[in-house]
């Protein structure tokens, strides 16, 4: 399978996936909206939030990352830059959502 086939598909498979973890998220963010930090903070700590969120936070970098690459294969043309901005899209795409997820695990 060719490469960019490969994107395409992880594109696509990725966003099916993360349409009902938008919706989850959605939901409990309008459900938490007036509700204070305290109540906040308890909605995150419980076990099947942390689960679904950290789930959810990996997914749409995965998809934000795979969408930006297309963008920086379609619009720069400089090899060099493009490597550059992708190895950082990559790293990025991984660090965000591992300091988010440790710091929800964190919650008390």
């Amino acid at each position: 399978m060719h490469v960019s086939t490969k994107k395409w598909l992880f594109t696509k498979v990725s966003s099916t996936i993360l349409i009902p973890f938008k919706i989850w998220f959605l939901l409990n963010f309008v459900s938490l909206y007036d509700k204070d930090y305290l109540e906040i903070v308890s909605f995150f700590a419980g076990q099947p939030s942390k689960i679904l969120f950290s789930i959810f936070i990996i997914i749409a970098f995965f998809f934000s990352a795979l969408t930006i690459s297309e963008i920086f294969e379609d619009y720069v043309r400089d090899e060099k830059i493009k490597n550059v901005a992708n190895k950082a899209l990559v790293f990025f795409a991984i660090i965000i959502p591992l300091l988010t997820i440790l710091g929800l695990y964190n919650l008390r």
